[in-house]
């Protein structure tokens, strides 16, 4: 009798207990590629993500929306591809074309989770207001509250951060095509910096004080936490140069483009190329092209570090057996295969990311899953793990299925976009590629049409490197037939208008109470009264913000060149009359 009364009290105890909502800890890694220990790449030293591995399941084939930051990053936070967002680029905020898209720590935050992230999540200059419980946080030293209506209102809180990864970093570099502001260093550094006074160290060691004040707060909470580290420059303490022999990390296995494509598909290393220092030629010289592998590695074990910290904080809070963890680098990254660097094409080194995702005491921990899955599917997983409504519209689907059974056959094809032009093949282009178990076909279509300019395809079963494009052989024309069938509607790539720039209102700073909307020449009367024309100084002194930023925007804003904004000018916003 006694027992039973026991069982009764004890029974909605546990049935509470079971019914705890799962946090969610997602971290996001630049610029990463499979080079990592879990991926059998055995010159890795990986030692963290590879005992986070142990706790869920790898991805062997995971893919991002398109192989550059924003676009990637929007996709795997809106559960949508860059179709329907219309981010192709750097320069545009999903809700231009999605106002009332509901993100995905958006939906946690509506289901009662405390929603909170630190670092690069979204990419920079583009956080999300609706998206998030508390200011976004960087290590660079600024809070940035971004208005829940207006993505492009901006209020930026200052403290002391990082102020710069370089050890000596460069003031006044030329500037670089289009105004850009130039870089602050070169594309390397070893540098004498301990691991905190770097931003990504900076990032673990406020991760490991935000998870001991969650687990006090006592809230569900979705908590993102991300790394900019291998991401150019190659900038990582001396200790993780040292943990790689220059020697032992292999090169690339094929440095031309594939058999049978025209040059439209790659591009010319720009990125790295705006790095001083680096040389100008392409192909990259072998002796500057190994220092920069060997940097890249270093990066992955220093960023693997700091990853370390974060995952002994959550145990250390007892917080590991009722958390989601989540960690994707958001696209591949070329180290010279196929001649190329950074990423910016439709290859598959490009495009292929590293995706981990570990349940609490999973029974399939450890395990691989070698079908393809896309960034698209992570929405709709965390949803459906964590007891929420997975919502409808969202381009991908639950991985749960491979959560349970790694072995589980293909559910659909893989699919990724790059934008390209080319004279000879229809002029603007969008990229789509189309990934299999077995091929990746790439179609490039002619924007808001139907003409398909261009096609490659390639048997990664016996072409694993991509060295011969198979498009043209008539033996194929079924399998390129079946992976067509997955191409988006016609006009699908269709760009709308874009709407406004990011308006930054700085505490103390004369940007604050900035307006957006202001007429430009009311705009000039305020800040410069009496004044026909400005030097670069007099415009600076009426800028807030980010200087370099102000000092590029000088740059562009004179039109014709003669060292002088003229009131026209600013005006016409630099365009020459």
């Amino acid at each position: 009798m006694r027992l039973s009364i026991f069982l009764a009290a004890l029974c909605p105890l546990l049935s509470a207990f079971s019914a705890q909502p799962l946090n969610v800890l997602f971290i996001a890694v630049d610029d990463l590629r499979p080079d990592i220990g879990c991926y059998g790449v055995k010159h890795a030293k990986t030692p963290n993500i590879d005992r986070l591995a142990a706790r869920g399941i790898v991805f062997d084939k995971a893919y991002c929306a398109q192989a550059v930051c924003s676009p990637s990053r929007t996709a795997i936070l809106t559960g949508l591809r860059p179709d329907t967002t219309k981010v192709w680029d750097l320069d545009t905020h999903f809700r231009d074309a999605q106002p009332n898209c509901v993100t995905l720590p958006q939906h946690f935050r509506q289901n009662g989770y405390h929603t909170s992230a630190l670092g690069k999540i979204e990419h920079h200059g583009f956080e999300d207001g609706p998206s998030w419980t508390e200011p976004r946080w960087f290590p660079s030293g600024e809070m940035v509250k971004v208005d829940e209506q207006d993505w492009t209102k901006h209020t930026i809180t200052r403290f002391e951060g990082v102020p710069s990864e370089f050890a000596n970093p460069i003031e006044g570099g030329e500037k670089r095509k289009g105004g850009k502001s130039a870089k602050k260093g070169p594309a390397y550094e070893v540098s004498p910096k301990s691991d905190e006074q770097l931003p990504d160290g900076a990032v673990a060691v406020e991760a490991v004080k935000r998870l001991a004040a969650l687990k006090a707060a006592g809230k569900p909470f979705f908590f993102g936490v991300g790394f900019v580290k291998p991401h150019l420059p190659f900038v990582a303490p001396k200790k993780y140069w040292d943990m790689h022999d220059a020697e032992t990390i292999p090169g690339p296995a094929f440095v031309t483009y594939p058999e049978g494509t025209p040059d439209f598909v790659g591009h010319t290393n720009g990125e790295l190329h705006a790095y001083p220092g680096t040389p100008n030629e392409n192909p990259i010289p072998d002796a500057f092209a190994k220092t920069l592998r060997h940097g890249y590695n270093a990066c992955i074990s220093y960023t693997d570090a700091q990853i370390g910290k974060v995952l002994d904080a959550l145990d250390k809070e007892g917080l590991a057996d009722r958390t989601v963890i989540v960690l994707w680098g958001d696209h591949g990254w070329q180290l010279g295969e196929h001649g190329l660097w950074h990423k910016h094409t439709n290859f598959e080194v490009a495009a292929r990311a590293p995706l981990l995702i570990a349940l609490p005491k999973s029974a399939t921990a450890g395990k691989h899953c070698a079908a393809p899955v896309e960034f698209v599917d992570v929405y709709p997983t965390l949803a459906d793990v964590c007891g929420l409504k997975v919502p409808q519209g969202l381009a991908g689907m639950s991985l749960k299925p491979y959560l349970e059974n790694p072995d589980a056959p293909m559910q659909k094809p893989a699919i990724s976009v790059y934008p390209k032009s080319s004279k000879d093949h229809g002029g603007a282009l969008m990229g789509y590629s189309v990934r299999s178990e077995r091929w990746r076909g790439t179609f490039w279509r002619k924007r808001n049409a139907a003409d398909i300019g261009f096609i490659e395809l390639y048997d990664h079963q016996n072409d694993p490197y991509e060295t011969v494009n198979l498009a043209t052989k008539p033996e194929h024309a079924d399998v390129i037939a079946s992976l067509q069938k997955h191409l988006p509607p016609v006009g699908s790539d269709f760009a709308p208008k874009k709407s406004g720039k990011v308006a930054k209102a700085v505490g103390g700073s004369k940007s604050k109470g900035y307006d957006p909307n202001e007429p430009r020449d009311k705009r000039y009367d305020r800040l410069y009264p009496g004044k026909p024309k400005l030097t670069e100084s007099e415009y600076l002194a009426g800028q807030g913000g980010d200087k370099a930023e102000a000092k590029a925007r000088f740059v562009k804003l004179d039109g014709d060149k003669d060292g002088f904004v003229s009131r026209d000018e600013f005006i016409g916003s630099g365009k020459k009359k």
